[in-house]
């Protein structure tokens, strides 16, 4: 008699397996992991895991985890932000906020934000920006930049030859560097959590 599949309990286990070591187990490890008797079991649970949305293959055809699995949370639809509307509640998709949020993992990292200089940009105290290295910062973006040896986080503006840092709050001054400018990222999100 086949085994009975638990979705719920493998979802979790593939989730917390998938969350540890970031990668899929193989198959010989699923068969441990959920007391699999043989590799046909699993290879049928993977083809329900595919079939459900769980998994799904890459251009080589390989399996790699859906948002489900990447800890991702369910997109319900949009919501009006001007006049109220009838609003359906309906699942769009599964999404994962790094995915969401950040473009190019390898050069991105977070930094916690302390002070009220870029306020009227939205960006408050405790709030987290992700940063991404390496890009080439334009006109009006906003970056983190050390300026004669100290930190912050500003707008970036270009005015012919000469670099600006502007803050988005009417208290502080520009910044002209004096000696030295070293653009540490580009800022590309800001997260607040609302307690």
């Amino acid at each position: 008699m086949p085994k009975q599949i638990d979705f719920p309990e493998v979802i979790s286990k593939l989730k917390d397996f998938y969350s540890i070591r970031k990668r899929l187990p193989s198959f010989a490890e699923i068969q441990s992991l959920l007391g699999y008797s043989s590799k046909g079991g699993v290879s049928v649970l993977m083809a329900h895991l595919l079939k459900r949305g769980v998994l799904k293959r890459d251009s080589k055809g390989k399996f790699v985890p859906s948002p489900i699995l990447e800890g991702g949370i369910k997109l319900l639809g949009t919501v009006q932000a001007g006049f109220p509307s009838p609003a359906e509640e309906e699942l769009v998709d599964t999404l994962s906020l790094d995915e969401f949020l950040i473009k190019n993992p390898q050069a991105s990292y977070l930094v916690k934000v302390s002070g009220d200089s870029m306020i009227d940009a939205g960006i408050m105290p405790d709030d987290l920006v992700i940063v991404e290295r390496g890009r080439q910062p334009r006109h009006g973006d906003i970056v983190i930049a050390e300026v004669d040896g100290e930190w912050t986080l500003k707008y970036y503006e270009k005015h012919g030859a000469k670099v600006l840092l502007r803050p988005a709050n009417k208290k502080y001054p520009l910044i002209e560097p004096k000696a030295e400018l070293v653009v540490g990222g580009v800022v590309v999100a800001n997260v607040r959590k609302y307690k």
